[in-house]
């Protein structure tokens, strides 16, 4: 289906024709950023204010400016595909864009436009995401995938509890709102998970695909759900440990027993295949062990959220926009080799930044040094191989 004219694309810069292009890329050079400022401020060589201090601006800034660009731009991308109505590009793409990256500006110097305002220019992105995306749904009153724009409205309220969290510490916490933005992009990639891993390993390595288990899949995500809710709400209704961590461990199982029917061991000499089953991996392993977490004292919560975040959310996000990138700009779905070392390094960054600290807290500087430059390793990487493919127009001569 040829959506746009090639005439009037040519017209476009190629980082503009595409949502993937400018936020796959520019969510990954963020991250590179983001993580070095991090280590930086965690080892107190650098000592300038961001929004909300450092700690704050981490959590905030891994989940809503590096996350969401990657959100963004597998949506805005994916609109097209489902709806058969051209996705947003050229200007108002440009437009989209900079209103991200002005936001990542004012959150690292909020001096710049005053903490108000730098707020309000944070939170209207995933708004103005929000619109663009229900515009062609709505046209065609495709209402399955209605659902992604009440999930970024939810996403929203998650972003403004932790802004909240600045000002109200005492009745917003800032670690459930931040937790409660980590479930909703899990969440987000259990459902296209379910949506996609079987198609993906079915057509990578010849064999049938698995059959859908409905049940299963509500389970695995209204479980999850369930949990990112009561971080949600806990203004509200408060928030009580032992209750989340069992609806953790039962959404682990249900993760782990869907990607048992998946089948991940049959991926494993396809690098584009086994690099997303090792990330979902994490995503189970992470849900059952930080529920225990919140069950057993022993078990360090702080550290093992970074299962989901660096093994899970990182790796998914890799995986996805390795492929995504490779079949968007016209190539095919073969990553340069040395990608499979970026996979691998996602591993290793969320291995060392949880097991490290928990092990020998005594070389947690260490351990998160470790973990970090495994993570510059990683999407290094990718900024290094796949920046040139995002800034090129497609190989194949079509449209996107």
């Amino acid at each position: 289906m040829q959506i746009t004219d090639l005439n009037d694309e040519q017209k476009i810069l190629p980082i503009f024709r595409l949502g993937f292009r400018p936020f796959f890329l520019g969510g990954a050079v963020f991250s590179l950023i983001a993580i070095t400022l991090w280590l930086l401020i965690y080892k107190g060589t650098v000592s300038f204010s961001p929004y909300g201090g450092g700690y704050w601006w981490h959590i905030h800034e891994m989940i809503f400016g590096f996350g969401s660009a990657i959100i963004v731009g597998f949506l805005l991308t994916a609109v097209q595909n489902w709806t058969g109505i051209a996705s947003v590009k050229g200007k108002p793409l440009a437009a989209l864009f900079f209103l991200w990256l002005l936001g990542r500006v004012v959150m690292l110097m909020p001096d710049l436009l005053g903490a108000t305002l730098s707020a309000l220019i944070d939170l209207s992105f995933l708004l103005a995401i929000a619109y663009t995306l229900a515009k062609p749904i709505l046209a065609i009153k495709q209402y399955r995938n209605l659902f992604f724009v009440p999930l970024l409205v939810m996403f929203t309220i998650a972003n403004g509890e932790m802004h909240l969290a600045t000002l109200y510490p005492q009745s917003v916490s800032l670690s459930y709102s931040g937790y409660a933005g980590v479930l909703l992009v899990v969440f987000l990639m259990s459902v296209m998970s379910g949506r996609v891993v079987p198609m993906f390993t079915a057509n990578g390595t010849q064999t049938t695909k698995t059959t859908p288990a409905p049940l299963l899949d509500k389970l695995a995500n209204g479980s999850l759900l369930l949990a990112m809710l009561m971080l949600l709400l806990h203004p509200l209704v408060g928030f009580v440990p032992m209750f989340f961590g069992i609806i953790l461990i039962f959404a682990g199982l249900f993760q782990l027993i869907r990607w048992l029917r998946w089948r991940p061991w049959i991926t494993l000499g396809v690098p584009l295949l086994w690099s997303l089953h090792f990330a979902i991996k994490f995503i189970w392993f992470g849900l059952i062990l930080l529920g225990f977490s919140y069950i057993i004292d022993e078990i360090p919560s702080n550290h093992v959220w970074h299962l989901l975040t660096i093994g899970g959310m990182g790796g998914i996000i890799l995986a996805m926009i390795s492929r995504v990138s490779l079949g968007h700009s016209g190539r095919p779905l073969t990553p340069p080799k040395m990608m499979s070392v970026a996979f691998a390094s996602i591993t290793l960054s969320a291995m060392a930044r949880v097991f490290g600290p928990w092990l020998v807290p005594e070389k947690t500087l260490l351990f998160v040094d470790i973990s970090g430059f495994f993570w510059l390793v990683a999407f290094g990487l990718f900024t290094f191989y796949y920046g040139p493919m995002l800034l090129k127009a497609r190989e194949d001569g079509r449209p996107g």
